[in-house]
Order: structure tokens, then C-alpha cells, then sequence
């Protein structure tokens, strides 16, 4: 019997997220942490040593393993695309956190480095495999809500000023790339334009209200889809003391609501319910951003490494995660310009 193939992992960060990385990787019985760079140093060395893992000074270093089969990325989102590529020219596949960059410059370099040399490029968007977003995605395939007329994904979270304060690189236009919309928001930006599809018009706001931050800590956009159906797309830090996320599918024949991770509304015309869920679900991180299971990072990581071994695109690639940063984008265009913005951008 052939011996099953173990993954190496790299990882480049040794924050919350990387934590979290780390935790996935213990999960997968074909994948080990090989090890980590981080800056400084001395807090890449802590995160390795406390986990049996080496730890490099440097990206360059980490890439000169050959123990090293996949890099995760979960650095601030300003350096995503320039990792991304060297890791792609070095061989190794890459999972890369949201978003996959701050301009679309830098995520067409992502995706055409990884295409060049021939390795998978995953961009985390853990709720696309949370049992209920894959329960309402499936039954909008199979016509069970009838046409769909609106899709709204709404995020209410609350950061506390330290939040931003604390860091060198969030509420920052350099490396967070925006605020409440592109760092939290892109989850339901994600959300929604996989149940509604292709989004064709923009026009949205984003403002400072209540955080001392260069960026917005609430936006708000409506949204037109390719197939006539309208939605809504809002996002803030500043909603206390932290509720819930909601989306929201309404069709001719009938309507989803998802709330965090749970369905709170299935109904239909012929009076169908939701299916029977199965398996954990990510929960949410409405005023603690680490509050949420590891769930669904597991079940993405698992994807990438399918994708992989079956030599497929993974589920979220570099392109899926590219039309969802477009959407942020131009929420931002259309608050500076005070016009509606049609897609695609480029």
C-alpha cells in the first residue's frame, strides 16, 4: 500500500490568524508544520519552538526549504500579493488570507505568478464551506427559492479604539487597504456574490463615524447583479456592543436568512424547510475578531490540499477571491465619487 503524502506547511506570520493556521495544520492528518518567519524574529522563534517547527529569519529562507510544500499567508493584507508571488516563483502552493490584496494590481501578480508556475493559489473565505452558506448556495442552484430578487449581507461588529490603535498596519489605507468593509465586510462582499452571482453596478458610502482611523469604519453600497436582482452590502466597527452577521436570499418562491452561522428563516410557496445541517459550524467574531471557530479555516485548508492531489482549481482560487476585492473597490470608487460604478473595473 503506498504511503499517503504528508504536506509540508510554511507559515509567514506568527499572529492570531497564524495561531489559527497552526491549529488547522494539527487537524490534517496529511499535513505537518515545518515552519514559520515572522518579524520580529524572536516572535517567529516562540511560535516554532512552542510547536516543534523550525523558524526562519526571512521569506527567502522559509522558501529554500524543501520540506516546505504549501505557504499559508497571514500577514497584514498590504504585503499579501508580493508574498504571494514569491512564493508561487518558488514552487510552493499558497493559501493566502483575506483579501488577496489592496489593489487589483496586486492581486492579477498573485494570480498569474502562481499560473506561471504551476501552483495552486487559494484566498480564505471560510464561510463558503459553513454548512448552512452550503446549504442556501446548493438550493439557489436547484431553483428552491424561485427567482432571486435580493441578496444582503450585512455585518454589525464592534471594534474597540485599541483595536486599531494597538496595531501598526489596521484602520491604514498602506497595508489594511480600507477598514470595516475590506478587512471585515469582504466576508459578506464574499457571501453575497455567491448566491446572487456576477454584480454589474455599484453605488455605496464609506465613512468615518466613530474611529480615529484613516479609513472607514462603516460603509454601506447597493448593489445590482448581471440577473436583474438587487442587494445591499453593509459593514462597521462601530455597531456596539457587537451583534451578528446576517444574509439575506429573498426569491419569488422563497427566502433564506442566515444569521453568524445558524438559519433563522427557511421558508417556501410548497412550505419546504432547511435540510438536515451537518457539521460545525464558524460561528462569529462580532467584537472579539478571534471568536470564531477554526471550523471553517479546516475545511479550506482540507480543499486546497484536494485541489492539489486531484490537480483542480481549489474551491476560493486566486480569480474568485480577485472578483470579490473588485466589488470592495468599487464601493470605494463610488464614495469618492459620489457616482454609481459599473463592473468589471478592468
Amino acid at each position: 500500500m503506498a504511503q499517503e503524502r504528508v504536506f509540508g506547511f510554511g507559515l509567514i506570520g506568527a499572529g492570531a490568524i497564524s495561531t489559527m493556521h497552526a491549529t488547522v495544520i494539527e487537524c490534517l492528518p496529511d499535513a505537518r508544520l515545518v515552519g514559520v518567519t515572522a518579524l520580529p524574529y524572536e516572535a517567529a522563534l516562540e511560535f516554532a519552538q512552542a510547536r516543534g517547527a523550525r523558524a526562519y529569519r526571512t521569506v527567502d529562507e522559509l522558501l529554500t526549504d524543501p520540506e516546505i510544500d504549501v505557504v499559508a499567508i497571514g500577514t497584514p493584507s498590504g504585503l499579501h500579493p508580493d508574498q504571494a508571488v514569491v512564493c508561487a516563483r518558488a514552487g510552493k502552493h499558497v493559501l493566502c488570507e483575506k483579501p488577496l490584496a489592496i489593489t487589483l494590481e496586486g492581486a492579477d501578480r498573485a494570480i498569474h505568478a502562481a499560473e506561471e508556475a504551476g501552483v495552486k493559489l487559494a484566498v480564505v473565505s471560510q464561510r463558503r464551506f459553513d454548512p448552512p452558506c452550503v446549504a442556501v448556495h446548493r438550493a439557489i442552484e436547484e431553483g428552491v427559492f424561485g427567482r432571486i430578487v435580493l441578496v444582503n449581507g450585512i455585518v454589525r461588529y464592534f471594534r474597540e479604539p485599541s483595536y486599531y490603535t494597538n496595531s501598526n498596519w489596521r484602520g491604514t489605507w498602506a497595508l489594511d487597504g480600507g477598514g470595516a468593509l475590506i478587512n471585515q465586510g469582504i466576508h459578506m462582499v464574499d457571501m453575497v456574490r455567491w448566491f446572487g452571482g456576477d454584480i454589474s453596478t455599484v453605488s455605496g458610502f464609506a465613512r468615518t463615524l466613530s474611529h480615529s482611523i484613516e479609513v472607514e469604519d462603516t460603509a454601506s453600497a447597493t448593489l445590482e447583479f448581471a440577473s436583474g436582482a438587487l442587494g445591499v452590502i453593509q459593514s462597521t466597527t462601530a455597531a456596539a456592543p457587537g451583534l451578528y452577521l446576517t444574509v439575506e436570499v429573498l426569491g419569488d418562491r422563497g427566502s433564506a436568512v442566515i444569521q453568524d452561522s445558524e438559519v433563522v428563516y427557511w421558508n417556501t410557496l410548497d412550505g419546504g424547510g432547511p435540510p438536515e445541517l451537518e457539521g460545525p459550524k464558524t460561528g462569529s467574531g462580532t467584537r472579539d475578531p478571534m471568536a470564531f471557530s477554526h471550523t471553517g479555516h479546516l475545511s479550506q485548508f482540507r480543499d486546497l490540499l484536494d485541489a492539489i492531489i486531484e490537480d483542480r482549481p481549489p474551491r476560493v482560487d486566486g480569480w474568485e477571491g480577485r472578483k470579490t476585492l473588485e466589488v470592495v473597490l468599487a464601493v470605494y470608487e463610488s464614495s469618492r465619487t459620489g457616482a454609481p460604478v459599473r463592473l468589471p473595473l478592468s
